[in-house]
């Protein structure tokens, strides 16, 4: 069985982040990842609001530039599922992927989460061509124009918020007739003369020619189906945490977020989180870096006091 000194579980912004700080710290390190390194910047077109990119950077582009980076210092990066944990309490944590077993001194998790999407026609293709999932990200894009907001809760009304503060219009869309969300939220999103709402509708289709044009929505009362015009569409009906294969060996939230202190520790010796799949998180792409080093240098402290 092989062993690291920290074993990073992700390979998105903060997995990578963690993994840069630990092996130029000359921490032996595995970093695991699943599909892509990059996480969710390897599917956004274009990141604006990154320090350091006064034009902007493709989020494919910046992926490889963090990964390249990580790879330069030594990390040992394998593309691999992990499909558990065990042994967290003792000095050698194990863990287990679909290819093998390995024991690291410290366990950093980073496996992120996606946001649930509407899965329905156009929505993949015209992602991130007007089809967006995070308002703060991908707003710029839209100044002057009319958007659409799918969903009814506390981050639909949020982001829709935000979103007045740059485009023309929001509309949301909501399958009910009332909303999920705090009551101050929707006290403040009915008294905002920029936002409108679309009760009882949901979005059938993404329509435009490799740019979003139209939202083909259905009115759930009427059964009527049309063509509703908007230059782009922020879906907010969830967000899912990779940590089902953490379940009952750390603390976390009932959404699966994993609970952690400033420092990115558990409560348990030598296992932090960090990045999108922890509570709190802000989920942005400089919150994750952050997150991810400030992981490193709490293992990195852990390792060398108890050594």
């Amino acid at each position: 069985m092989e062993e690291f000194d920290v074993i990073i579980l992700g390979g998105g912004a903060a997995g990578l982040s963690a993994g840069l700080y630990t092996t130029r710290a000359m921490q032996k390190t595995l970093i695991l990842e699943r599909l892509g390194y990059g996480g969710q910047i390897m599917i956004t077109d274009m990141i604006e609001n990154y320090p350091g990119f006064p034009e902007g950077v493709r989020g494919p582009e910046l992926s490889i530039m963090m990964e390249q980076q990580t790879r330069k210092f030594g990390a040992d990066m394998r593309y691999e599922d992990v499909t558990g944990v065990e042994k967290l309490e003792e000095p050698l944590k194990l863990v287990h992927t679909t290819e093998a077993t390995y024991a690291g001194k410290t366990i950093i998790i980073a496996t992120g989460g996606s946001h649930k999407k509407l899965g329905v026609p156009g929505e993949d293709e015209l992602s991130g061509k007007g089809v967006s999932y995070c308002a703060v990200c991908d707003g710029n894009f839209f100044k002057g124009e009319d958007v659409v907001v799918v969903g009814g809760g506390d981050a639909a009304l949020d982001e829709g918020g935000y979103l007045t503060g740059i485009v023309n219009k929001v509309t949301v869309i909501h399958r009910r007739d009332q909303l999920r969300a705090s009551k101050i939220l929707q006290e403040r999103s009915f008294d905002n003369p920029k936002m409108d709402f679309l009760w009882n509708h949901v979005v059938e289709e993404f329509q435009g020619d490799n740019q979003l044009e139209t939202a083909l929505v259905r009115n759930l009362k009427t059964d009527e189906v049309y063509k509703f015009p908007t230059a782009g569409a922020f879906i907010y009906i969830g967000f899912e945490s990779n940590s089902g294969f953490l379940k009952g060996q750390v603390s976390m939230d009932e959404f699966g977020h994993i609970k952690t202190n400033i420092s990115m520790e558990t409560g348990i010796p030598g296992v932090y989180a960090c990045g999108d799949i922890r509570v709190d998180s802000d989920r942005q792409l400089g919150n994750a870096v952050g997150d991810g080093i400030t992981a490193a240098l709490t293992a990195y402290k852990y390792i060398t006091e108890g050594e």
